[in-house]
């Protein structure tokens, strides 16, 4: 299958620290790519060197056939973006955004009718074009921002976590809408800190501290975790988390919703009950379940971790390697 992007050795640099790290990927045409990773991981670094706002230290980066540090006026013509930060005019109305984005994008009066009727019906806005974008709901505005975003009919659609602080039933809608447009063809790109929309995408990437963990699709990803991984409803849930983290052969325990996961590595179901009993906290309900997309970020995250102190460790004088950015660069 055609590529819609491709990356080599991608790196970006802010003084000593190093926002993305000789980064190796291949997002194909018509799929719904996710690059998932905590804030600071360097998601949006990466997708303003694949826009041309900013560029790499070193590194390739071509995007629609095109190369994005020599070309990126020609890239930028035929992608659209949405931001992680609502960033259309909240003082204008819904029809006067609508007509700002169109002009930016030089669209004929023909062309702009056609396409304000297709977003005012796929933004659920019919009847609201007069009304101040200020307003409108938050689920609202992010269609509103997606409508912006591809009322050029871009062939590729950078989304930089569209979803940050939207409700769930606002989520849904919205993936539902993203769906429309990668059976139409289009390519998107979607970035977020929220594990569960990985299960939405084609392929998936994991990033963090500026290198990629993993990629594949959601399915490659799980089977990435071969340990055992508990679910395990407790009384109390911080005691439970403290009693965990002084087990040596207990890979991770995190809160997962309203439960515990607990990678237990050596140990068995019947130690952990045994254990947390031990530390006074009560033991609901325990069972072996699949790992979830989430449970593979969080041990390939521990892996990482442990590699990275390790390395400190080892090196002349212990110096650590360098984590928080510089002053002055942007948000990774």
């Amino acid at each position: 299958m055609e590529s819609a992007i491709q990356l080599k050795a991608l790196t970006k640099r802010f003084g000593s620290f190093t926002a993305v790290d000789a980064v190796d990927l291949d997002v194909r045409r018509g799929e719904i790519f996710g690059f998932l990773g905590p804030n600071g991981s360097g998601k949006t670094t990466t997708i303003r060197m694949l826009c041309g706002v900013i560029a790499p230290t070193s590194g390739q980066a071509t995007v629609l056939g095109h190369d994005a540090i020599k070309d990126p006026e020609a890239v930028r013509r035929r992608i659209g973006y949405m931001s992680q930060k609502f960033s259309l005019f909240e003082d204008l109305t819904v029809d006067e955004n609508l007509r700002f984005y169109a002009g930016v994008y030089d669209l004929t009066d023909e062309k702009f009718a056609a396409r304000r009727e297709y977003i005012l019906r796929m933004a659920d806005l019919v009847g609201r074009e007069g009304e101040l974008t200020a307003n409108l709901s938050v689920g609202w505005k992010q269609r509103l921002a997606l409508g912006c975003a591809t009322i050029h009919e871009p062939e590729l659609i950078f989304l930089d976590e569209p979803t940050s602080g939207v409700d769930p039933t606002a989520r849904r809608h919205f993936w539902e809408l993203l769906y429309e447009l990668a059976d139409s063809g289009v390519t998107l790109f979607v970035t977020t800190h929220y594990m569960d929309e990985a299960a939405h995408c084609s392929r998936l990437a994991f990033i963090y501290n500026g290198r990629l963990a993993a990629c594949g699709t959601p399915g490659e990803i799980r089977a990435l975790m071969t340990e055992t991984v508990l679910e395990v409803d407790v009384d109390d849930a911080e005691a439970a988390l403290l009693a965990l983290e002084r087990v040596s052969e207990i890979r991770e325990a995190y809160m997962s919703g309203a439960v515990l996961h607990v990678n237990v590595g050596a140990s068995s179901p019947a130690s952990v009950v045994e254990l947390l009993a031990a530390a006074g906290v009560t033991v609901r309900g325990i069972e072996v379940v699949d790992p979830t997309i989430e449970d593979v970020f969080v041990h390939l995250v521990t892996q990482q971790r442990a590699a990275g102190e390790t390395l400190a460790a080892t090196a002349p004088e212990a110096v650590a390697v360098p984590n928080p950015p510089v002053s002055g660069s942007p948000d990774a």
